[in-house]
């Protein structure tokens, strides 16, 4: 069992910046993949970003390409979204899921997941 913990959410202008936390217990941490989906309200889930297990490989989508980065510290069970240059339509709320993902960007490869954080940019 691998439980998610989300952290780092908040309230930004354009422009700004915020670092997403995921911190994932359970020794399977380290063979997981992980990634960031996001939801708005009415709309479904959302691939963001995604990172192999071994941390060699990272995936993003378009939109957020060149303003985000995935990483993470398999020592310290921990992921994270840096998230620059945020734009208003970056609102939403944030998941961190855990996996064995054939399908990286699909959500349903991911059986665990946190209880999401909210970012909201003003523009």
């Amino acid at each position: 069992q691998v439980q998610v913990v989300e952290s780092g959410g908040g309230l930004v202008q354009d422009g700004d910046s915020l670092r997403l936390s995921c911190t994932a217990s359970g020794r399977t941490f380290t063979t997981a993949d992980m990634a960031w989906f996001r939801q708005t309200t009415g709309k479904e889930r959302e691939f963001v970003a995604a990172i192999r297990a071994r941390a060699d490989m990272t995936y993003y989508t378009d939109s957020v390409k060149g303003r985000f980065t995935i990483s993470r510290d398999n020592a310290k069970n921990t992921v994270i979204l840096q998230m620059n240059s945020l734009k208003p339509e970056d609102t939403a709320v944030y998941f961190c899921a855990a996996g064995a993902a054939l399908k990286i960007r699909s959500a349903d490869e991911y059986h665990y997941w946190g209880q999401g954080t909210q970012v909201t940019v003003s523009s």
